[in-house]
């Protein structure tokens, strides 16, 4: 499975990772309410935002447990606890970006895949010609 293999040489048991370049790592000045992008998510900026929040993920090497390519690992893993660590703050990161309206329509994903899937299909009809 693909989240089971750790990345890097940093330390990634327990849910700690000191690789900066892990897809688990987590900044220290990184907290879940902190605004990424420039405007909120709305009915009808989803094509800037969705650019926008793509390169900050990209930039903090989140985006593979956003598009799904980052698995998450069983309970049993020792990456486990990094893995729901990092998503909870991606999931932080996206729902502070957004409306009220929208937010609250996420609320219950239970990770970060599930409320950018859940956002491409809501918003599909908006990049449609």
């Amino acid at each position: 499975m693909a989240g089971d293999k750790p990345t890097g040489s940093g330390k990634e048991t327990s849910g700690e990772t000191t690789d900066v370049n892990s897809p688990y790592y987590i900044h220290p000045s990184d907290y879940p309410k902190q605004m990424q992008v420039n405007d909120v998510l709305n009915d009808h900026n989803n094509n800037k935002w969705k650019q926008e929040m793509t390169n900050f993920l990209l930039a903090k090497n989140k985006m593979g447990l956003v598009d799904g390519t980052i698995e998450k690992p069983g309970a049993e893993s020792p990456i486990y606890l990094a893995w729901v660590r990092a998503d909870a703050m991606i999931k932080g990161w996206l729902t502070t970006a957004m409306e009220r309206e929208i937010r609250t329509s996420v609320r219950y994903a239970k990770t970060s895949s599930e409320i950018w899937r859940d956002l491409e299909e809501r918003f599909e009809k908006e990049g449609a010609p």
